[in-house]
């Protein structure tokens, strides 16, 4: 480990250097808590007052509601078109600089580095984690860039999280599942007091869970939120239903709240659920929400990795989805069979790999039905779950497995094996995601 503090910094010249700094300056990877980073950002006298902030919590669809929320209000009149509209998320899946974006681009390496320096010059004897390190700069950053709307996603949890140092305008809350039990707990009710962390008094609460736990509603009801005053709940405050559309050609939606409703809704590339709570969202911000322009918003929002859809010329499509827990691969396993249905695809192939901390077994077992070949890696970091352990997961149902020393070997078989009539899946993890996206995207 790189000593505390230490003075080469000034030599820095890339942002390479510095990431790599800063993975070796903290023993524990994940290591939750806001004290450490509580007074470093007193120090730095970091304040986001100038800016309505929404802090997005929950087990899946934080990016895509984050994504909506975001094009909304860029689209908006009278909104962050003109003053700026700015997403901080967590982990990257190509490039670091992604997890800062203000209207749509990526920050740049300058205004990092040097929130970086004025973190070394303050934080003296106080040992900061990587991501509490690089959120510090993320906000930083917007203190000088000061733009209209700030959308923070949480990491990991809420409650100890390091955007929570921020007291925002409005708590999201999507979904509540199991994943990161060692951090968070065991079950729904003990995962939920987590994410429930990010509410505050006199602050709007929105709620997308369709069966909320018990610990997260009694948290809102501590803070005295009222339901249709402060606390808009998912089935209660807004609904979403099914509805047919005039030519019978595709699947239409309809959004209600007590002051709109919208109808002839598009399926979304992203989760419908994460766009009904978005809307929510959207509604407490004053944005004027038409069919039309939420229409608009379905049709340009699509984020890379979120069952991302990539044509191969004169091959097979892939898709991409970074689904690494039960919920979200069993999401995955109703997309594909969609899926399935609209492009009559052969066969499926899976590629697949994951870190050895997440549920492997249930996550595999929600695709068994839907996948036809499976092809398991091993990633290259520290947490990934080896190809024997991937091995012997698919073992419990599947002669059908083909297991390499790596993602690569295993997406380049998958591919030569697959036909242009066929479909592969990509999925397991961020860095799966990552390290084959980047193939497809620049061949």
């Amino acid at each position: 480990m790189l000593k505390s503090n230490s003075s080469h910094y000034q030599d820095f010249t890339n942002l390479e250097q510095w990431l790599y700094y800063l993975e070796n300056l903290h023993s524990i990877e994940i290591d939750l808590g806001l004290a450490r980073i509580g007074k470093v950002a007193q120090r730095l006298a970091i304040d986001l007052s100038f800016a309505k902030v929404i802090t997005v919590a929950g087990t899946n669809g934080k990016g895509t509601t984050c994504a909506f929320i975001e094009n909304a209000l860029l689209k908006a009149k009278n909104h962050g078109s003109q003053d700026g509209v700015a997403v901080y998320s967590s982990p990257h899946i190509e490039r670091f600089n992604e997890r800062l974006r203000i209207n749509k681009q990526d920050i740049a390496e300058q205004p990092l580095m040097h929130a970086f320096k004025k973190i070394e010059a303050v934080r003296a004897e106080i040992s900061l984690s990587y991501y509490e390190y690089t959120t510090l700069a993320a906000l930083l950053v917007l203190m000088d860039a000061k733009p209209r709307y700030i959308i923070l996603e949480v990491g990991l949890g809420g409650r100890l999280d390091a955007t929570n140092l921020i007291d925002a305008d409005i708590a999201v809350i999507t979904t509540i599942d199991l994943d990161h039990q060692n951090f968070l707990g065991n079950d729904r009710e003990s995962i939920g007091f987590e994410k429930a962390g990010i509410m505050r008094q006199e602050q709007d609460i929105v709620i997308g869970d369709t069966s909320v736990p018990k610990s997260v509603l009694a948290h809102a009801h501590s803070l005295q939120a009222i339901h249709g005053e402060r606390l808009f709940l998912r089935e209660h405050e807004f609904v979403v239903k099914s509805e047919k559309s005039p030519s019978h050609s595709q699947l239409q939606w309809q959004w209600q709240s007590k002051q709109t409703q919208l109808t002839q809704l598009k399926t979304p590339f992203i989760p419908q659920d994460n766009v009904a709570t978005a809307l929510m969202v959207l509604e407490k911000l004053d944005i004027a929400l038409s069919s039309e322009f939420v229409n608009k918003i379905i049709s340009i929002t699509k984020v890379p990795g979120r069952t991302e859809l990539i044509h191969q010329a004169n091959h097979c499509d892939v898709i991409l989805d970074v689904g690494h827990n039960p919920q979200a691969t069993r999401y995955l396993a109703d997309h594909l069979k969609r899926l399935k249905e609209q492009a009559s695809y052969e066969n499926v192939y899976a590629v697949v790999a994951m870190l050895a901390d997440k549920d492997i077994s249930a996550c595999l077992l929600s695709l068994k039905d839907d996948v036809d070949y499976w092809y398991a890696g091993a990633l290259d970091v520290p947490r990934a779950a080896s190809k024997e352990t991937m091995q012997k997961k698919l073992a419990m149902f599947t002669n059908a497995t083909n297991c390499f020393d790596n993602v690569d070997q295993a997406f380049k078989m998958a591919n030569m094996q697959a036909s242009s009539s066929d479909l592969i899946l990509v999925f397991g993890s961020f860095f799966t995601v990552a390290q084959i996206r980047s193939q497809l995207i620049t061949c």
